[in-house]
């Protein structure tokens, strides 16, 4: 499995002790879970970032972001974050608080809307 330990352990000291993460292998790196449910990844040395479909084009229009497409179709939702664009931890901050966030205000796994 192909991930950057060292942007691993940044996201590690920006996640603190909050509750309820948890982190396990897959996509070919390592995911970070909130309560179950991805919210950021890495894959080599890319972020990839769960912005939510609302919110998939105004995370394509940043700097350093492109279309996470590892599969060979588009993942709507889903951004990779290059590493010139979050290589400051303010930026990497800013990139986990929004993935957090939006998928914290998810529902639980399994709960039918």
């Amino acid at each position: 499995m192909a991930f950057d330990s060292t942007l691993a352990e940044r996201v590690r000291k920006t996640l603190g002790t909050r509750a309820g993460i948890s982190e396990r292998r897959m996509f070919g790196g390592l995911a970070f879970l909130v309560d179950g449910k991805m919210f950021i990844g890495i894959r080599n040395s890319s972020l990839m970032a769960r912005v939510g479909p609302e919110h998939h084009q105004d995370a394509l229009a940043m700097p350093g972001v492109r279309v996470m497409d590892f599969t060979g179709r588009p993942i709507k939702g889903y951004v990779y974050i290059d590493p010139p664009a979050i290589a400051d931890d303010s930026q990497l901050t800013a990139w986990v608080a929004w993935c957090v966030q939006y998928v914290a205000g998810l529902p639980a796994k399994g709960t039918k809307l």
